[in-house]
């Protein structure tokens, strides 16, 4: 059975050598990932032109997730390089001391209007929770603060404060810039970062629309103030990606599990798509093995129903990239073995909209007690495909499309797998035998077996699907019903 929970994996240095990324597709990866928080677009531009050539050798299709930065607020730089804080010292962050000029006493920051975001009392967490200071008083610009938690603090290190409420906008100049080369690679994804309601997810993809782009909207889960806008943000993107990072200074890393938990669940309710990302394997930069703790942290998010789970820094910049691949091929196999990753009591009790969504729940529920093989589903939008994928089940979705977009797409649907497929005739019985044919050519289907075929009465029209068909592979291919 093919692996159903996708593998994301950001490329960067490490994946820039010879044959590296051969060696990822070969090992299982679905969707790579651009962190345009590093890097010029000329490099990035080179790394999909270099991906999509060695994707097209493989016969595969894979999707390409462009990650904008969005506004990351930090300190500024150290002038004799990182300071010591001692627990109890006081410290001034001051949007007027210069971006250079950081000492003992005070640094700078990149955002201008953090002391309007302040108050005293409030805290704020440095280095992705490794420094935490307490405000005492906001004058000007200044923001003195005493700290609550002391260590190192070296140049460029990200501010956050505990439980959110920092304004500044999700998309920058830099962002809208980015999103703009976006769509010009024809990016599959585009994730935008620090969204703190659905207006952002709207802004973003009007500007990708505006700017040529196609590609589906990934809203980024990480500040505090998002979780309780997080159904109307589920609603306005295509999907969502737990952040865990940034979102776990904001609110507590000891909150991040039940959180990360109801996420992945309201996104599934909602016929979302949900990544869940941030140091899933994050030994393996430097190691070759995962350790024990991270291989529950991936296996706990396959059996909770996430669709993708995501390395970042463990295939960008780590020292074994390939082997962060398999490893998390290996653990998404075994977790799927479970049987709670195969039932579903998914919208038993929902009235449903539409004639191709009713379509989709009703395709899911016969082959959960049916005993199919495969359900071919004829899509151009990929809608019907990503509805069925939102029921647990161990039946493999193929999606048959002739539009490289869609396929490209679907690659991030939990156990949906693209198909390129063109219909060459307008009988709908020859049709259903193309179908069967081409999983046969694929070995995916064997003489027997039953298959369940979705389409519509007018081939190629979005949102026609309208035709559920049960077909046994073999004896031509005998209809068993409708």
């Amino acid at each position: 059975m093919p692996r159903r929970t996708k593998i994301v994996a950001t490329l960067g240095p490490a994946t820039d050598g010879p044959q590296v990324l051969d060696r990822l597709i070969a090992a299982g990866v679905d969707v790579v990932r651009l962190n345009l928080s590093h890097d010029r677009h000329e490099r990035h531009r080179q790394r999909v032109a270099a991906l999509r050539a060695s994707a097209a050798a493989a016969g595969r299709d894979l999707a390409v997730l462009v990650d904008l930065q969005g506004p990351k607020i930090r300190i500024g730089r150290f002038t004799s390089g990182a300071v010591r804080l001692v627990d109890g010292d006081h410290f001034c962050i001051d949007a007027a001391c210069p971006l250079d000029g950081g000492d003992g006493r005070r640094v700078g920051t990149t955002y201008a209007a953090l002391a309007g975001d302040v108050v005293p009392g409030d805290v704020l967490i440095l280095d992705d929770g490794a420094i935490e200071l307490a405000v005492e008083a906001v004058e000007g610009s200044a923001i003195r603060c005493q700290v609550a938690m002391g260590g190192v603090l070296s140049d460029h290190k990200g501010i956050n404060k505990r439980g959110g409420g920092l304004s500044a906008p999700a998309l920058t100049a830099k962002d809208i810039a980015d999103i703009h080369f976006a769509a010009e690679i024809q990016a599959d994804y585009l994730a935008v970062s620090f969204v703190r309601g659905p207006a952002d997810v709207h802004q973003a993809r009007e500007i990708l629309a505006a700017a040529g782009g196609e590609g589906g909207i990934v809203a980024k889960i990480e500040r505090a103030e998002a979780l309780a806008a997080a159904d109307a943000i589920i609603a306005a993107a295509d999907a969502i990606m737990i952040a865990r990072g940034d979102l776990g200074v904001e609110i507590g890393d000891a909150e991040l599990p039940s959180v990360q938990k109801d996420l992945v669940h309201r996104a599934r309710s909602l016929n979302s798509v949900v990544i869940t990302a941030t140091q899933m394997m994050q030994s393996m930069i430097e190691h070759p093995v995962p350790t024990r703790a991270e291989v529950f942290d991936v296996a706990n998010a396959v059996l909770d129903g996430t669709d993708a789970v995501m390395l970042s820094a463990e295939t960008s910049v780590g020292a074994w990239p390939v082997k962060a691949v398999q490893a998390m091929d290996r653990v998404c196999r075994e977790a799927e073995k479970n049987a709670l990753v195969t039932r579903s009591h998914h919208r038993l009790d929902t009235v449903f909209g539409r004639v191709d969504e009713a379509i989709a729940m009703a395709t899911m529920y016969t082959a959960n007690h049916l005993g199919v093989t495969g359900i071919a589903a004829l899509t151009e939008s990929g809608a019907t495909v990503k509805w069925m994928s939102r029921i647990s089940s161990g039946i493999p979705i193929y999606a048959l499309t002739r539009h490289t977009g869609t396929r490209r797409r679907v690659t991030l649907f939990r156990g949906v797998y693209p198909v390129s497929f063109d219909v060459a005739s307008t009988d709908v019985h020859a049709v259903n035998h193309e179908v069967i044919e081409e999983l046969l050519r694929q070995g995916t289907v064997r003489t027997g077996d039953l298959v369940i075929i979705t389409k519509g009465d007018r081939s190629g029209v979005e949102g026609q699907t309208n035709i559920l068909k049960i077909m046994r592979v073999g004896a031509h291919h005998l209809l068993a019903t409708d």
